[in-house]
């Protein structure tokens, strides 16, 4: 693999939401800009990208609260897909949050995902049965528009 992992940096940020959407990762109700915007307030260290001839092609957003660490918005641009890209991504966000005492890290997948639940069972994740839910503090979409139920 000729992709090398670096931390964010602000110059990235077209190319990231280009690829999240590419990924199919974005939806109305969230605004990615915004989501990077909180992430450079809060652990940047963790929000990784993979570049390829400085061309972003993977990214990994990755926190930890003390108790749990998560990741959130990994994607691989298609053009990488099958060549070790997310499996780099991963494998330093869980590094960095070893580092950190993290005795865990967990993140969640649409049901209807099928390829991410097949990626992150052979990386070792096990899914559980629990019940997700959520309340937005600060509404992102277009209009002010919540989320659909």
């Amino acid at each position: 693999m000729t992709t090398m992992i670096r931390p964010f940096v602000p110059a990235d940020e077209d190319a990231v939401v280009a690829l999240w959407e590419q990924a199919g990762l974005t939806r109305p109700w969230n605004d990615p800009r915004a989501d990077i915007r909180r992430k450079l307030t809060v652990q940047p260290e963790l929000f990784l990208v993979a570049v390829d001839a400085e061309v972003v092609v993977g990214t990994v957003m990755a926190g930890y609260d003390g108790h749990r660490g998560w990741l959130y918005y990994l994607a691989t641009a298609s053009t990488h897909r099958g060549r070790g890209v997310g499996r780099a991504l991963v494998a330093e966000a869980e590094r960095l949050l070893e580092a950190m005492g993290c005795p865990k890290v967990q993140l969640m997948v649409r049901p209807d995902n099928t390829g991410a639940r097949g990626f992150y069972d052979v990386l070792g994740y096990e899914p559980f049965a629990t019940w997700a839910t959520g309340k937005r503090l600060i509404v992102d979409g277009p209009g002010g528009a919540p989320p659909p139920a």
